[in-house]
C-alpha cells in the first residue's frame, strides 16, 4: 500500500525530528513580528522578561515562579530580582507559595528586574487565582493530553490522574491509547512529534507512530477526523478538556534567522488541529501549555547532543515560542482556548536528570552533571502535571 498524505506541505523526518517542506504555502503572518523586527526587539533589551497573565493554585499544593524560566539572559546572577506580592515568599531562585483554604480568591504579583545600582530594567505582572480545593468534586470529567515525548514519558498524565484520585476531586477519565505511568492514565503523546505530525503523518507501517490518530483515509487521501477518534476512544463524545504540549520539536533546531519562520509554520498546523477539535467539540475546553524551558546546564545538552545544539540557543528559541504563544492564544477564552502556564512552575536546576561521573580523566572525584536537555526527571514531569491540575480545577470552579 502506498503512503498517502493530506494535500499539504510534505512531511520529512530528519534525525528523528519532524520538519515541513513547504509547497507554496505562505508562512508569514503580518500580525506578528518577523525575523528582522524580532531581532531588533531582542537587541534593544539587555534581557526579556515574560509572565503569563494568569496563574492558578489549589490549597495545599505548591506553586512556584522560577526566575530563570521567565527571564532571557545568559547569567541571571547579573541582576537583582524583587517580587511584590502579599502572599508566598521570595527565595534566591523562585517565588513559592502553598495557599491555605482561606486564601481562595485572587491577588496580583509583580516581578521587577534591577541592575546593581537598583535601576529598573524590566517588570512584569500576573494574577494568581486560588481555587477551592473541592472544585469539581465528584464530577465526571474526560480529558485528552496531546503532546510529544514529554507527554509520551507518561508521567504528566500519571501525575494528573494521581492528583485527581485524592478526595474532593473530579472523577477523571483520561482519553487516549497510549499508557501513562499509572493504570488509567492514558494519553496521546509521541516522541519527536510536532503540530504538523498530528495533522499530516500517514506513512507505511503498522507501528502506532506511523499514522496520526486524528487522521483517516478518504479515498487515497488522509484527512483529519477527530470524530472518528472520539468514536474509537470516548464513546463518540468529544472530551470535556484537551491539553496540548507541543513546540519543542517544531523549533528545537531553529536559529535567530529561522525562529520566526519555524513558529509561523508551527502555528499554521496549530490552527488546523484546533479548528478540527473545535468542529467536533465546540464546548471542549482546550489548554495550550506554554513551552517549558530546558535543563539549567549546558552539561545536559553536551550529554545529549555533543556539539549539535547549545542550551542558550534552545533557551532563546523557547522564550520566543512562549512570547508568540501568549500573543496568539491569549485572550481567547470565549473560544474555549486557554493558556496553561506550565513553563514557570518547573525546577530546571533540580528536577532534570543528572548523573554522577568523574570530574575528568585525571581526577576520580565524582561530580553531578545534568544529563538530559529537554526531558525532565519524574519530579519535573509532576510539576507540569501540577500546572495542568491547577488549571483544570480553576475551570471546574467556574
Amino acid at each position: 500500500m502506498r503512503a498517502t498524505w493530506l494535500a499539504l506541505p510534505t512531511l520529512i523526518l530528519v534525525a528523528g525530528a519532524c520538519v515541513a517542506q513547504e509547497a507554496g504555502v505562505q508562512q508569514a503572518n503580518p500580525a506578528v513580528p518577523q525575523a528582522d523586527e524580532a531581532q531588533a526587539i531582542a537587541d534593544a533589551k539587555p534581557l526579556r522578561l515574560v509572565l503569563p497573565p494568569d496563574m492558578y493554585a489549589v490549597p495545599g499544593h505548591e506553586i512556584s515562579i522560577y526566575f530563570d524560566n521567565i527571564m532571557l539572559t545568559p547569567n541571571i546572577s547579573n541582576y537583582c530580582i524583587d517580587v511584590t506580592c502579599n502572599r508566598g515568599r521570595q527565595d534566591a531562585d523562585r517565588w513559592r507559595y502553598i495557599p491555605a483554604p482561606e486564601d481562595v480568591g485572587q491577588f496580583g504579583l509583580t516581578v521587577q528586574v534591577l541592575d546593581a545600582a537598583t535601576r529598573l530594567i524590566e517588570e512584569a505582572s500576573t494574577m494568581i487565582h486560588v481555587v477551592p480545593a473541592d472544585a469539581g468534586a465528584g464530577k465526571q470529567v474526560s480529558i485528552l493530553n496531546i503532546g510529544d515525548s514529554l507527554t509520551n514519558a507518561g508521567y504528566i498524565s500519571g501525575g494528573l490522574y494521581t492528583l485527581c484520585q485524592a478526595e474532593a476531586n473530579p472523577v477523571l477519565k483520561m482519553v487516549g491509547d497510549r499508557k501513562g505511568s499509572v493504570e488509567g492514565a492514558w494519553h496521546q503523546g509521541y516522541g519527536g512529534w510536532t503540530w504538523l505530525a498530528f495533522c499530516t503523518r500517514w506513512t507505511e507501517g503498522t507501528d502506532d507512530r506511523a499514522k496520526s490518530p486524528f487522521l483517516r483515509l478518504e479515498g487515497d487521501k488522509a484527512v483529519l477526523d477527530f470524530q472518528a477518534y472520539c468514536e474509537r476512544l470516548n464513546d463518540g463524545k468529544a472530551p470535556d478538556f484537551v491539553t496540548v504540549l507541543l513546540g519543542c520539536n517544531d523549533t528545537f533546531g531553529a536559529t535567530e534567522e529561522t525562529i520566526e519562520e519555524r513558529i509561523d509554520s508551527m502555528f499554521l498546523y496549530a490552527d488546523m488541529l484546533l479548528a478540527e477539535l473545535r468542529r467536533v467539540g465546540p464546548d471542549t475546553q482546550i489548554g495550550i501549555l506554554l513551552l517549558v524551558p530546558p535543563a539549567a546546564s549546558q552539561d545536559a545538552f553536551g550529554s545529549n547532543y555533543r556539539c549539535g545544539q547549545t542550551r542558550w540557543q534552545y533557551r532563546r528559541n523557547v522564550q520566543r515560542v512562549v512570547e508568540r504563544q501568549l500573543e496568539k492564544f491569549g485572550g481567547r477564552e470565549a473560544e474555549n482556548i486557554f493558556i496553561i502556564p506550565a513553563n514557570v512552575n518547573l525546577d530546571c536546576a533540580n528536577n532534570y536528570p543528572a548523573q554522577s561521573e568523574p570530574a575528568n580523566s585525571r581526577n576520580e572525584t565524582k561530580v553531578l552533571r545534568q544529563s538530559n536537555g529537554v526531558h525532565p526527571a519524574a519530579t519535573g514531569y509532576c510539576q507540569i502535571a501540577d500546572s495542568i491540575y491547577y488549571w483544570l480545577k480553576w475551570r471546574l470552579s467556574r
